[in-house]
């Protein structure tokens, strides 16, 4: 087969499937509905594939995957809604135990779960903050830059918390290199 991409709706011919039409084109294969195998996922770079009648593909071909993480970030960048962002899996259940200095007063527990929302939810609000700092038409580069290093300053003195997510692609960062 030559290395041109066939588009949805080309009929080619498989040496051991038989003949077929193209229903779906993904990055590395064919979704092909062979008249004797049926549906079945063709290496685009086959050899085995003749080519029965092309149809030029279209020029704009964008996965499910890439919209859904286009999607996800314009949800994120311009809105309130937060992600779920999962607790250390060695946290879960296990609770906060805070013992004041004073002897007078008795300690507190808290479950680390309740404590944990908490700190997703700020880390949240925090992101809003920075878009709508960022995209405010008043603000002059100036004023944007001084609150974005503020900003910068609060995600490095919360980075103490990272301990608890599960997920390193959830940690607060600050400032790389400097001390909080």
């Amino acid at each position: 087969m030559n290395n041109d991409l066939l588009g949805i709706g080309s009929r080619i011919k498989h040496h051991e499937l038989g003949e077929g039409v193209i229903i779906n084109i993904r990055q590395q294969t064919y979704t092909v509905v062979f008249i004797q195998s049926g549906k079945m996922d063709v290496a685009i770079s086959s050899p085995a594939i003749e080519v029965i009648e092309a149809v030029e593909p279209d020029t704009d071909l964008v996965s499910i995957s890439q919209i859904e993480r286009s999607l996800i970030g314009i949800l994120n960048r311009f809105s309130d809604v937060q992600q779920t962002v999962k607790l250390g899996d060695k946290w879960t259940g296990g609770r906060m135990i805070l013992i004041p200095g004073r002897t007078d007063l008795k300690q507190t527990e808290i479950p680390i779960d309740k404590f944990f929302h908490k700190i997703v939810m700020l880390r949240d609000r925090l992101r809003v903050m920075e878009q709508k700092v960022n995209a405010h038409t008043k603000f002059t580069d100036e004023e944007k830059l001084e609150m974005q290093q503020y900003i910068t300053r609060i995600y490095g003195s919360l980075t103490t918390f990272n301990a608890l997510f599960k997920n390193a692609e959830d940690n607060f960062i600050g400032q790389k290199g400097k001390e909080d």
